[in-house]
């Protein structure tokens, strides 16, 4: 694909797509995610040559949030494997909202690690088997998995979200009535508001989900990241349970994996095409970007992307 007709491209789509901020609010159960302008917007692309496309607002910088629950996910199968994996937490949308304490009422194990009960699970078991050397083996993943060696913690949202974090601890407490988490549920909390925390542009999620999109190879340095495995497994899981309970019908709309955060990002691989990451901190009721959703729905049609 030419770069300069790309990148005209992605210009003209988001720019078509700005209007729809206007539909959304942004985060404000975390205090620091309150401050953000609305109207940023960005959209990057990595194809499988390494290429990279870009659009708006791409070098700002925001946390990661919920777009590191596939990534985490990946970090655990690759350790530990997917029956202790599974074993804690299952693959199955749950049509709830992210952080719903509904289903596990009756139904402890969460039904699948994009919502907050599964996620927290997730982590929970790297904390249980990395104990203090945790936070350093996740962090070290990321900056592989997204070919940046300067993320850090963006400490004012990490300390924002630990004390806003009610319904999460009472996730995690009921998690660990129930034996699902196994270990210290205060550091295993602390370790998953660390790695929603992490800081991010639009470029770094795209590069990572360019990851995923060539199934474990990063396009860019052809060093293989994950297994071709675990990448299937992560992509299909975020094509069925990626975006709350807005799923199903993201899944007919735009028709390609991908992961939101309250933060704005989405990362979205599209297999054997191009890694996809896109921002828009102005969020629906399930708590995805509305630009973003939009943007990859013009994407979708624009570049025959859906894959059914």
């Amino acid at each position: 694909m030419d770069k300069n007709n790309c990148n005209i491209l992605l210009k003209n789509i988001l720019e078509s797509n700005l209007k729809n901020y206007q539909k959304g609010k942004v985060a404000s159960y975390i205090p620091a995610l309150n401050k953000v302008e609305p109207n940023l917007a960005a959209v990057v692309m990595v194809d499988m040559t390494g290429e990279v496309y870009k659009a708006g607002d791409w070098n700002y910088k925001f946390t990661i949030q919920s777009i590191s629950k596939p990534i985490v996910l990946a970090l655990a199968i690759l350790e530990l494997g997917e029956e202790a994996v599974f074993k804690r937490v299952g693959v199955e949308p749950t049509g709830e909202e992210f952080n719903s304490i509904n289903k596990l009422v009756g139904h402890p194990k969460p039904f699948n690690p994009m919502i907050n009960a599964g996620a927290i699970a997730v982590t929970s078991l790297i904390r249980e088997n990395k104990s203090e050397n945790s936070f350093n083996i996740l962090l070290k993943f990321f900056k592989n998995l997204f070919g940046n060696k300067d993320l850090k913690v963006d400490e004012e949202v990490y300390k924002s979200e630990k004390m806003t974090a009610d319904r999460n601890r009472s996730l995690a407490y009921f998690l660990k009535d129930h034996r699902i988490i196994k270990g210290d549920v205060e550091k295993s909390l602390d370790l998953y508001f660390k790695q929603c925390s992490i800081k991010v542009d639009t470029v770094d999620i795209a590069r990572a989900s360019s990851v995923f999109a060539n199934r474990g190879i990063d396009p860019i340095t052809g060093d293989r990241i994950i297994s071709k495995k675990v990448a299937s497994i992560v992509r299909s899981i975020m094509l069925t349970c990626g975006m709350y309970d807005r799923s199903g019908s993201f899944a007919i709309d735009v028709g390609i994996p991908a992961k939101s955060g309250v933060s704005g990002g989405i990362l979205a691989p599209v297999k054997n095409r191009f890694g996809i990451g896109v921002f828009g901190p102005s969020l629906d009721n399930s708590g995805n970007s509305v630009v973003g959703m939009n943007v990859l729905k013009s994407l979708s049609e624009e570049l025959n992307l859906h894959m059914l």
